[in-house]
């Protein structure tokens, strides 16, 4: 199973001119298949007299769902180069769309794959990209004379704490490596004298 993967920052958009044809690349994250299609419509719905809105999207830390689109361009030239691109920069959980407005030169099939796969990795470069970890989910209850201390703890630690939450206890949500859970049961209950109770819940990417 992944243990982390990469993603686009943020939805962006880059764009490059090859022989008078503009080529337009609009990266997004996309959580789902589904993400990725209504991201695919946004765009053409944007650009409805382009001559072309090529895509490709990957879905799944272990690449599971991979589509692409030629959208008209000559097989192979345009969606199947934008997906290589987003697998050789091992990037998962996006979409990418290239919008081509014709410039009246013809570039050919060589051309058409690398202002395509190009595209993608320039817009790669400009929107940039980070890594997300796969960790599990889990809470810390503690008392209240006990609460501050732990949780300046944890963030000195590194800790991913992901909310504080005070009531009758205080309860700390945290995110740990499953590698480390039991490193991490030894080490609370040590420094909470054993007070603190741990859950463990499921596993998530952040």
């Amino acid at each position: 199973m992944q243990e982390q993967y990469r993603t686009v920052a943020r939805a962006g958009v880059h764009e490059t001119e090859i022989n008078r044809s503009r080529f337009i690349c609009a990266l997004a994250p996309a959580a789902s298949e589904r993400e990725a299609q209504e991201f695919v419509a946004r765009v053409r719905r944007e650009h409805p007299t382009a001559t072309h809105n090529c895509y490709a999207y990957v879905i799944g830390a272990d690449a599971s769902v991979q589509k692409a689109s030629d959208d008209g361009e000559p097989g192979g030239t345009a969606g199947v180069p934008m997906l290589q691109m987003l697998m050789r920069r091992e990037v998962r959980y996006a979409a990418a769309v290239v919008t081509r407005y014709y410039g009246g030169v013809k570039l050919g099939a060589g051309g058409l794959i690398r202002a395509y796969g190009g595209a993608v990795g320039e817009a790669l470069d400009a929107v940039g990209t980070l890594t997300r970890q796969r960790f599990r989910l889990a809470t810390v209850t503690v008392d209240h004379q006990r609460a501050g201390r732990l949780e300046n703890d944890l963030r000195a630690m590194g800790r991913a704490v992901r909310e504080v939450r005070y009531a009758e206890a205080v309860t700390i949500g945290i995110g740990l490596p499953d590698a480390e859970v039991e490193v991490f049961r030894a080490w609370l209950a040590d420094t909470t004298a054993g007070t603190a109770v741990l859950e463990l819940g499921a596993e998530t990417f952040f």
